[in-house]
């Protein structure tokens, strides 16, 4: 009690700790503090100064050292454990940093090695028996397949029940382990052509035909076997050669009328004539046919007139003028042999952006960019009608052939019927989300189709006034709408792509690739010659049936005009089609005509039958 022996000397530090002068009281020992004299404890060094002096507490618990070795730890009945932790944590670790160390050689292994080793390892604890299967459960598994069956085959599991009914009247039914009906692989032979020889027949004339008179003939097995390759296939045979159940049965059994099915789907069938092993066979590789040779087109006259960019063009029924529209606000009439202006319109307060010609009346249809859609009396010279209704700029319109109607497109995302005579609106097509940049009009169904700065093209129920069919297929814009004058076919244009489309329903037909441009306007004549003008000022020309681009123009801008303002905006194939008019941005009128002196040999088609990489969309 009235103090603690010195400790050991230990061999392994540089000097022992002092022992205390002498015995202290326990009570002198635990009111002592480091550094003061008679407290026996050597004097605190810089970093035990840092650490605020504790009460002694007996023994460090790592190192067995006495309290008058080093700084007195925490003192009471129960310290607390942070306390000691932080009072010996620095003293332990300078005490261990003057052991003896001893460095021993590790074996290294390479990366690949150690994570071989954990995989190993991972793989015996957990896949000891690796090389068993895992014993599968009966009553699961039959459960689980009985489930998917009912699942994706739910609405056809009934067909080959009820194509094969009249097979199984008289033969036992099996089934199999999920409750389904299964049939032999022989049934239905008695269905099969049997060759069985002649009738039986009397050996002469007046013989009664008995069994003991009786004579049949029995063909040879070469006969038999040409006799049965020459015979059509029996109705067993189809029906086993038939998948299980035809689309157009799923369709009914779920309760889709059949013309809802997709299009192309039943042609597909009746191409696939039904047969499950059709799948099977390689079908021939798609090749572009060879396309229509056509003449060289080249420029033969430039036509001036107008003090801005020309932004469309008509030709009139007669074939004796044309008109086009003008950025000056000016509607011109040109005649069409010698290139002469003849009459010059005023009325619009902004750009004309639409022309067009009736032939059912002498009026003159024009819109612009000022919201107005003017009708215009040809024998007055003067505008007798106004149509308004639209909140933005009219892009384009087109006159019905058949009827009484115009229809214009608008930047205010509609287009417009109006009734011709009374100026009334018939009906707003609303459903584009963009300014709708082209509308043109046939006498058939669809009657009205719109391509949209919203990348898509609508055909139009002309008599709900409804969409029939969106056209989705474009990542951009739609500028320009073709009919071909012919075909029940019309062609869109896009930066993207030139696609072609068939009536009525605009199943995609192919797609025209190369004119790498922001497409403003197409044309096409009766002998397939389909004509693309591009923002760029290039004009493209194509062969419709194939899609091959036999020429690429692209014109000397007017001189004094900037090579930026070489541009075309519409183009239009006279009546004869003969001709080719273009309206461009260097605010000329250009036309065209065949090269006459052109043969297959001058300017032949290099074309190759190579395979055509279709593309999806």
């Amino acid at each position: 009690e009235s103090g603690l022996a010195p400790p050991r000397p230990c061999g392994w530090g540089s000097r022992a700790p002092e022992p205390p002068a002498s015995p202290a009281p326990a009570a002198e020992a635990r009111s002592a503090r480091p550094g003061e004299p008679g407290g026996g404890f050597r004097p605190l060094t810089a970093p035990d100064a840092a650490i605020s002096p504790l009460p002694p507490f007996p023994v460090c618990p790592v190192l067995g050292l006495v309290q008058g070795w080093v700084s007195a730890p925490p003192v009471g009945p129960n310290p607390p454990a942070a306390s000691l932790a932080q009072h010996w944590r620095p003293r332990v670790n300078r005490a261990l940093g003057k052991l003896p160390v001893t460095l021993v050689e590790v074996q290294k292994h390479s990366v690949h090695t150690l994570v071989f080793r954990s995989l190993k390892r991972t793989h015996d604890m957990f896949v000891a028996d690796n090389a068993k299967p895992i014993p599968s459960d009966d009553v699961s598994h039959k459960l689980k397949m009985s489930i998917k069956l009912r699942t994706d085959y739910g609405s056809v599991l009934h067909m080959p029940i009820l194509k094969e009914n009249f097979r199984e009247k008289d033969s036992p039914n099996t089934g199999d382990l999920y409750g389904h009906k299964q049939y032999p692989a022989n049934q239905g032979q008695e269905l099969e052509y049997l060759i069985t020889g002649t009738h039986p027949y009397p050996p002469g004339p007046g013989v009664a035909l008995t069994a003991d008179t009786k004579i049949q003939r029995m063909p040879s097995e070469s006969a038999a076997q040409s006799l049965a390759v020459a015979l059509p296939p029996s109705q067993s045979r189809l029906e086993a050669n038939r998948t299980a159940a035809g689309v157009g049965d799923i369709y009914r059994h779920a309760g889709i009328p059949e013309r809802a099915q997709p299009p192309g789907l039943s042609m597909a069938l009746m191409e696939a004539g039904g047969n499950k092993n059709s799948a099977l066979i390689a079908k021939k590789a798609p090749t572009m046919p060879k396309p229509q040779w056509h003449p060289p087109w080249k420029l033969y006259r430039v036509i001036s007139g107008h003090l801005g960019w020309v932004r469309c063009i008509a030709v009139e029924p007669g074939n004796q003028w044309f008109v086009t529209g003008s950025a000056d606000r000016t509607i011109k009439i040109w005649d069409l042999a010698s290139g002469k202006l003849k009459l010059s319109l005023t009325g619009h307060i902004s750009t004309v952006r639409g022309v067009i010609v009736s032939g059912r009346s002498p009026y003159l249809f024009s819109c612009g960019e000022d919201k107005q859609v003017k009708c215009w009396d040809l024998e007055y010279n003067k505008v007798i009608r106004h149509y308004h209704g639209h909140l933005s700029a009219v892009y384009g319109l087109d006159l019905h052939p058949t009827i009484d109607v115009l229809v214009t497109c608008s930047r205010d995302s509609t287009a417009r019927i109006w009734d011709v005579r009374t100026k009334a609106s018939v009906h707003t097509l609303a459903g584009h989300t963009n300014a709708v940049a082209t509308v043109k009009c046939q006498a058939a169904e669809p009657q009205i189709i719109t391509g949209s700065h919203d990348t898509t093209i609508r055909l139009w129920d002309l008599v709900a006034g409804k969409t029939r069919v969106t056209l989705t297929n474009h990542k951009k814009s739609v500028r320009a709408v073709v009919l071909h004058p012919r075909h029940y076919t019309f062609a869109s244009g896009s930066p993207d792509n030139i696609k072609q489309w068939k009536f009525p329903d605009g199943n995609f037909i192919q797609n025209l690739s190369g004119h790498n441009a922001i497409i403003n306007t197409l044309a096409v004549n009766s002998d397939g010659v389909l004509v693309s003008g591009a923002d760029n000022g290039t004009m493209h020309l194509w062969d419709w049936r194939t899609g091959y681009n036999f020429q690429r123009v692209h014109a000397a801008v007017q001189p004094g005009s900037l090579d930026s303002e070489s541009g075309i905006f519409a183009c239009a194939f006279d009546q004869s089609e003969s001709r080719l008019l273009t309206a461009e941005a260097d605010k000329t009128i250009k036309v065209y005509r065949e090269d006459d002196t052109a043969t297959e040999e001058t300017h032949p088609v290099s074309w190759k039958p190579e395979i055509i990489k279709r593309k999806r969309f």
